[in-house]
């Protein structure tokens, strides 16, 4: 057994902060790619019902009682009588099926569907999701579901053996439910426009709510837009103005936008994500790791021929440490580019950066907010 730990991230400041810097320059995104009209947002549906044509991977009706009383009350419901004795069936399973309905949405367009496994059913591949009825936090039915579950994962096995790639008790029915019932709107009707930032942002909201005032200026001679926070922006419909057209030559406007600096770790996964804008005053970081090896190596012995003692077994262990790194360097951030290069000079691992920038964090060094998930 091999394990690896960090043996010192020792970090300190030295009052060496950098030149001020010369700001970055902003990403230019149109509106519609920032931000969203609250009034076109999307709502959840979810409904409960069964897949069929397994090949013998749906559930246990022992061990999922709710499979064997959906099957039964589903064929009454059909006509059928499902009186006498129990069913031993492997080919149906009990799912929850979810989907999201669009703003806007008429009766008669479709969506797609995602399908879960309720019991103990091993795959849905190849099955058939019976019509099951979606419904929306206010109980209202707004679509019908039904169509052949698409599985992405491989699932196969045998008497001493068995294979599974990636999830086989879940997928999608693609276009596979029909919307029937439309969410009241009232777009036509509005009186303004309110537009909701994906990430919310003071300089962003001003500057969205600028452009579209420049816009405004140009074609109807007055402003409209008001940025009510960092979220949200109110545009004001003006009187000769078609809503719809209004809306579509305004999430077309160019925005130069701007954001907080942020690194994002997740230590999970050891993945890192550092902003562009990120800073770093000047520190002096020392790394190193110790290794410490320890390997198990037990001796059989046996007894003596014609004696009555017992085979026996007697460990041995031996344990090795070695220490690697050890190294100090300069390292600051004038921009993304010189910082990573700066951790890579003393080869740093993720796993070790991910320490350091939390060691640089709280010497107040860095110049950024750090989100840990």
């Amino acid at each position: 057994m091999r394990l690896t730990a960090p043996l010192r991230i020792a970090i300190c400041a030295l009052a060496l902060v950098l030149a001020p810097l010369e700001p970055a320059v902003s990403a230019n995104s149109r509106i519609k790619d920032i931000a969203s009209l609250q009034s076109g947002r999307d709502n959840q549906l979810i409904g409960y019902g069964l897949v069929v044509g397994l090949q013998g991977t749906g559930d246990s009706l022992r061990s999922s009682p709710f499979t064997d009383q959906s099957m039964r009350a589903m064929l009454q419901n059909l006509g059928i009588s499902t009186q006498g004795g129990q069913s031993n069936a492997k080919n149906v399973a009990a799912v929850m099926v979810t989907a999201n309905l669009p703003p806007f949405a008429s009766p008669g367009s479709r969506i797609d569907v995602t399908v879960s496994s309720l019991g103990d059913s091993t795959s849905l591949r190849g099955g058939t999701l019976v019509m099951t009825s979606l419904t929306g936090a206010d109980g209202q039915i707004y679509a019908v579901a039904q169509g052949s579950v698409v599985v992405s994962g491989v699932n196969a096995q045998g008497d001493a053996a068995a294979v599974q790639q990636g999830i086989t008790t879940s997928g999608r029915v693609p276009t596979g439910a029909i919307i029937e019932r439309e969410l009241p709107s009232k777009f036509k009707d509005s009186l303004n426009l309110v537009l909701q930032l994906r990430n919310p942002d003071f300089t962003t909201a001003l500057r969205v709510a600028d452009t579209i005032n420049a816009y405004a200026a140009a074609n109807y001679g007055a402003p409209i837009a008001e940025a009510r926070d960092s979220l949200e922006i109110v545009v004001q419909k003006p009187r000769t103005a078609d809503l719809a057209r209004l809306m579509a030559d305004v999430e077309n406007l160019v925005v130069a936008t701007d954001s907080p600096a942020r690194v994002v770790i997740n230590e999970r996964t050891g993945t890192i994500v550092i902003g562009a804008d990120v800073r770093v005053s000047r520190v002096a970081v020392s790394y190193g790791t110790l290794t410490v090896q320890v390997q198990e190596t037990p001796q059989i012995i046996q007894p003596e021929p014609f004696s009555r003692g017992e085979t026996a077994v007697q460990p041995q262990t031996d344990i090795s440490i070695r220490q690697e790194g050890d190294q100090i360097a300069i390292v600051d951030g004038p921009d993304l580019r010189t910082l990573v290069s700066g951790l890579n000079s003393i080869g740093v691992k993720p796993d070790g950066v991910i320490a350091i920038l939390q060691g640089i964090k709280s010497a107040g060094a860095l110049q950024a907010e750090l989100v840990l998930q």
